[in-house]
């Protein structure tokens, strides 16, 4: 249990997105000229990134550390015995809470009187991987996430949902990460998006040989690289698998070795990070996958240490709070 969620967190850190969802702590200001910043490099040709910056304020927001998906995961695991409509009712209506689209939409159709599935089906992007993330609590506790996963999501993302519980859920029961992988793609029928891309990316990945090998073949294969958000369900949930599946392969097989875990860990959460255009949660489903195959204590103990701790940039309440802590109240 610990090990997946230290591992999702893990992934989420290493996302190059995770320091600009962390920013949000720093002054509106300090956002206001890095956007400034950015347009000047695009008008005058320089090639020089604009990154996340902290003048004159603490610096600690933007130090490595686990930002959104880290942070639903957790309320995701203290709201999931509570009904999932109710749940998320209570966040409509705040306006210090940051999520993805879909979440903000179906909290819009739960004000409006619109229940699940119609919060999550009448909803622009119901395609997202907003329930596959939550779905890593579902799957650790052995439940079932499609009612979670309905009140945000419809099609794809809730195939996702379902198929990134059913593989946290076998992996926890001491399945190999094959058999894991299996477990899943019988969610996702190959006739949808989600199932060709996940197939897709499966023998893109086994035919490189590695998951570093895999990153070429992955873009090519599962990135559309046309549509500007990098969260769709059917590119990051495939890719996950595919990634999980090659680190496990490519370190030598069954899982429980504590050097093979780490190194397994590290390749597949690395290669999930080189893909720019999903490095928001890809990296953070594929660690999840892997933190729960290797168990928490064969995870590098700087990053176990790291990532434990929330910064509540989505969740404001959940500052400061153990992530650790809230996966032993789920055990």
């Amino acid at each position: 249990m610990k090990g997946t969620f230290a591992g999702l967190a893990a992934g989420d850190a290493a996302g190059w997105p995770a320091a600009r969802h962390r920013s949000t702590l720093l002054a509106g200001w300090s956002r206001r000229l890095h956007r400034e910043l950015d347009a000047f490099a695009e008008e005058h040709q320089v090639t020089t990134l604009p990154v996340p910056f902290a003048l004159n304020q603490p610096v600690a927001p933007l130090a490595v550390g686990p930002s959104d998906d880290a942070e639903w995961l957790a309320w995701t695991a203290l709201t999931i015995r509570e009904d999932r409509a109710e749940a998320f009712g209570r966040l409509a209506g705040r306006d210090d809470v940051r999520a993805r689209v879909s979440v903000w939409a179906a909290l819009d159709n739960l004000a409006a009187g619109k229940r699940p599935p119609a919060s999550g089906h009448d909803n622009p992007h119901h395609f997202d991987d907003a329930a596959a993330v939550r779905a890593v609590a579902f799957g650790a506790a052995g439940l079932d996430p499609l009612e979670d996963a309905c009140v945000t999501n419809a099609e794809d993302g809730v195939l996702a949902a379902v198929a990134m519980a059913r593989a946290v859920a076998a992996l926890v029961d001491g399945a190999r990460m094959a058999d894991a992988v299996e477990a899943a793609l019988g969610a996702l029928p190959a006739g949808t998006a989600i199932g060709h891309a996940a197939r897709e990316a499966l023998a893109a990945a086994r035919a490189a040989g590695s998951p570093f090998a895999a990153v070429p073949a992955l873009d090519a294969a599962v990135l559309d690289h046309v549509y500007s958000y990098g969260v769709a369900a059917a590119q990051t949930v495939p890719i996950a698998l595919a990634l999980a599946d090659a680190a496990v392969s490519s370190a030598g097989g069954t899982p429980g070795v504590e050097e093979f875990s780490a190194e397994a860990f590290g390749a597949g959460v690395s290669a999930a990070a080189c893909l720019a255009p999903v490095a928001d949660s890809a990296p953070a489903l594929t660690g999840a996958l892997l933190g729960c195959a290797a168990g928490h204590d064969a995870l590098p103990a700087a990053w176990r240490e790291r990532v434990r701790t929330l910064a509540g940039c989505c969740l404001p309440e959940l500052a400061g709070t153990d992530l650790l802590d809230i996966a032993g109240r789920l055990v």
